[in-house]
């Protein structure tokens, strides 16, 4: 069956086919929702374990660091032994972690279970290796785009509920909810999502040998770093912008979860955008048109506070350009990765989201760690801006090296 056949060949809630598309918007959706629901609770979850805004916000950096490190490895294992078991494994340990998270007594047993919980990266990473197994290059863009834009819908609403939950029953109930969605996607997962690994490796350590042929490519690393720095932005933002929203713009958590919305809206607008027009204006130029909505984004947020107008509707959507232009990068970016080395799909996805999300745990730390009620917002919108302007500098790079090489085809690339 070829790939094209095969992403036609689903059949609802059948164990033998690919997967229906809504079942791969689920999937990617429990990483989405398990990363911002309880952002509105940081602060007053580093109330409840009495400890300091810093170390509780470890919760997401830390965790971006655990979930990169996991991503080398979920990769190949999945190239290895398939999609269906890995996925069916790393759910269930999430869901474990999940209940730890609920009942957890301390900060440090609550840190602990919260990194065991990314294992519910190989969602986020086998979602992409599974739209590479059923689709070419061309066509993994547009369907990551509509993927993508369905899944913004929870990330959207996500911090929206976390902050109603935290108000009215306290921050456990955030991860409840979790725990109960996340039942769902792994029933789902079980009924839904046949096989697509077809050509799987002679062995796990082949599929490590096999990483030095995706580190020889330029265009891999052009991809995954436009993919890194472009997502660099949102994580730096998810660094900051709690503590930006409560301490400087003095909303409470179920007001920062509103304006929340307006990145998400940004997000799934420019993941419309890339399913629709991706094939058209194609993979490198989409990528090089969203980072530079990005930077114009955030020249207009610092614009906006230079002259005093420290506003969430300033701050929120001067930044609602980022999600556009992310929501536009990062499906082509992601594309461009899964699709240089076909054979090596789950290992790529795994090494490009390890360079997206280990950046973003960086930048998100670092972010967090900077802010001050002396410094303002400043450090936050400068990072941000940064790793935008970066993210059009390595798109710029994918396209030079396109226009040696030539554009991807049905087996990528040596380059």
């Amino acid at each position: 069956m070829t790939k094209t056949n095969m992403s036609k060949g689903a059949i609802w809630l059948s164990r033998t086919t690919p997967p229906h598309v809504m079942t791969l918007v689920l999937l990617a959706s429990i990483s989405a929702l398990n990363m911002n629901i309880f952002l509105p609770s940081l602060p007053g979850m580093a109330a409840y374990f009495d400890t300091d805004y810093g170390f509780m916000q470890l919760a997401i950096s830390a965790y971006l660091g655990i979930t990169a490190v996991l991503q080398l490895i979920i990769g190949p294992l999945s190239d290895r032994f398939g999609r269906r078991p890995v996925l069916l494994g790393g759910l269930t340990i999430f869901l474990l972690a999940t209940i730890g998270c609920i009942f957890s007594p301390s900060v440090g047993v609550f840190l602990f279970f919260r990194m065991v919980q990314g294992a519910v990266a190989a969602g986020m990473v086998l979602s992409r290796a599974i739209v590479r197994d059923m689709v070419e290059p061309w066509e993994a863009a547009s369907m990551i785009g509509y993927i993508t834009m369905g899944m913004s819908l929870v990330p959207m609403i996500g911090p929206v509920l976390g902050g109603y939950l935290d108000q009215n029953f306290g921050w456990q109930s955030s991860f409840t909810l979790v725990l109960v969605f996340g039942a769902l996607v792994l029933w789902l997962v079980w009924a839904d999502l046949g096989e697509t690994n077809t050509l799987k490796s002679s062995s796990f350590k082949a599929q490590f040998k096999a990483y030095p042929e995706l580190i020889r490519s330029r265009r891999f690393w052009g991809y995954a770093l436009s993919a890194g720095f472009a997502s660099g932005a949102f994580f730096a933002f998810l660094g900051g912008a709690p503590f930006v929203s409560i301490e400087l713009l003095d909303l409470d958590p179920a007001q920062m979860g509103l304006y929340f919305v307006f990145i998400s809206m940004g997000y799934m607008g420019g993941n419309f955008l890339a399913g629709r027009f991706s094939n058209v204006i194609g993979m490198n130029r989409m990528m090089l048109f969203g980072s530079i909505v990005a930077v114009f984004g955030m020249l207009l947020a610092i614009g906006l506070w230079a002259v005093g107008l420290e506003h969430p509707l300033s701050f929120f959507g001067s930044i609602m350009f980022v999600g556009i232009g992310n929501g536009m990068t990062l499906p082509n970016a992601n594309a461009g990765i899964v699709s240089v080395r076909p054979h090596l799909a789950g290992s790529a996805s795994g090494l490009g989201g390890a360079v997206m999300i280990g950046g973003g745990a960086g930048l998100s730390a670092i972010t967090g760690a900077m802010l001050t009620i002396e410094t303002g917002a400043w450090p936050l919108l400068y990072m941000m801006l940064g790793s935008a302007v970066l993210a059009v500098v390595t798109s710029g790079y994918v396209i030079y090296v396109a226009s040696q090489a030539g554009e991807l085809g049905h087996r990528g690339t040596a380059k």
